[in-house]
């Protein structure tokens, strides 16, 4: 009998109207071919969406619905969301608003 490995990554649920994301690297060339330095190094407004919490009503009754859903690659707002670090690997992972979210890139 074989046993399925546990997986290493954390198991978690964000709380009603945020997501759960994973950034994703920038790319340290241009367009023309150009290299950036590791001194260009910005903070990346891009990443996957990893988990989502359930919709959030608002003070007046509104409901909060995410537009975008798990797997998905998204752009959220520059210094949207918190960021938090998992495992020894230093995993980074950023909780955000559903409405800091701005697009879904396709």
């Amino acid at each position: 009998m074989v046993k399925a490995k546990k997986s290493t990554a954390p198991k978690l649920k964000p709380m009603a109207g945020y997501a759960l994301i994973e950034p994703v690297e920038m790319e340290k060339k241009t367009e023309t071919g150009i290299l950036l330095p590791d001194s260009h190094d910005e903070k990346s407004q891009r990443g996957k969406v990893v988990a989502l919490g359930a919709s959030k009503m608002t003070e007046v009754g509104h409901k909060i619905v995410a537009e975008f859903k798990v797997g998905e690659i998204v752009v959220y707002k520059k210094w949207g969301g918190d960021e938090v670090k998992f495992g020894l690997s230093g995993k980074e992972l950023i909780f955000v608003k559903f409405e800091d979210v701005l697009a879904i890139v396709k």
